[in-house]
């Protein structure tokens, strides 16, 4: 099975912690040379110094804030201009909204979650496409969520935006499948990151319940009975992003422990 990506070059967005950042790895420990995403630069220069260089791969990265999507989208074409190299592998990844009912969510925080993920996906896309249809190779892995195939409770603006962009995904795949490029979405289940922290708390407060009860609670619906470490769920990525997943596209596939009660 070819899992090499040596010479292939990859963005990874939101790259500084949790999925992100272990897709970063993922990628570099494959021989990949990955340029990270993210606002933070000091933490982005912290994971470029940790990430593999040992087949001589060359890292880098790029300061950019998902909601100023004009600046996202100037600061891309200017670094594609400047290193003047194709991009083969490009990994779709941010925060998700904040939780709640969709019956108590506003305009704009549909238009802000829709901005942060399907427009900058869209944008990072065509940016990056050109050059994959001349290499006749590109991998474009979008991290979503398993409310794909089932809406999770109290994560609404989520639930809506996550759909829009596996269909979009889709819509994708099918366009640009002639030229030798996949698109796939990977759905994680609950994984131990700071967003899943967060989610814990929020239930524990609105039960009245401790942290532990909180967390156990989650952790029974899985049938694994644990969360997702962030390096399983990039390893998934490592696969879509390698020549070995060559006719695997339009996909969207839950990483989640057996958790999404659909086939």
């Amino acid at each position: 099975m070819n899992l090499n990506i040596e010479n292939k070059n990859a963005f990874v967005g939101g790259s500084t912690q949790g999925i992100g950042r272990a897709c970063a790895e993922t990628l570099a420990k494959m021989g990949a040379n990955v340029t990270l995403i993210a606002r933070n630069e000091e933490k982005l220069k912290e994971v470029q110094a940790a990430l593999d260089t040992s087949k001589g791969q060359v890292h880098d990265y790029l300061v950019i804030d998902y909601t100023d999507i004009d600046n996202l989208q100037k600061a891309v074409q200017n670094y594609l201009s400047n290193q003047k190299k194709p991009i083969h592998i490009l990994v779709n990844n941010t925060g998700g909204p904040p939780g709640g009912a969709i019956t108590d969510a506003t305009p704009s925080e549909f238009l802000q979650a829709l901005n942060n993920h399907l427009i900058c996906n869209h944008l990072l896309t065509q940016a990056v496409l050109e050059g994959m249809k001349t290499e006749a190779y590109g991998r474009i892995v979008n991290i979503v969520s398993t409310s794909v195939k089932i809406p999770i409770k109290g994560l609404g603006v989520s639930n809506t935006t996550r759909g829009a962009v596996a269909s979009w995904s889709k819509t994708l795949a099918n366009e640009v499948a002639i030229h030798g490029i996949t698109v796939n979405n990977v759905l994680p289940g609950a994984t131990a990151t700071q967003r899943i922290h967060s989610i814990i708390e929020n239930r524990a407060k609105k039960a009245n319940i401790s942290l532990e009860v909180s967390e156990n609670n989650m952790k029974s619906s899985i049938p694994m009975k644990r969360f997702a470490s962030p390096e399983e769920i990039a390893s998934v990525v490592g696969f879509l992003a390698s020549p070995a997943a060559s006719y695997v596209t339009g996909t969207s596939i839950p990483v989640d422990g057996g958790r999404t009660g659909s086939i």
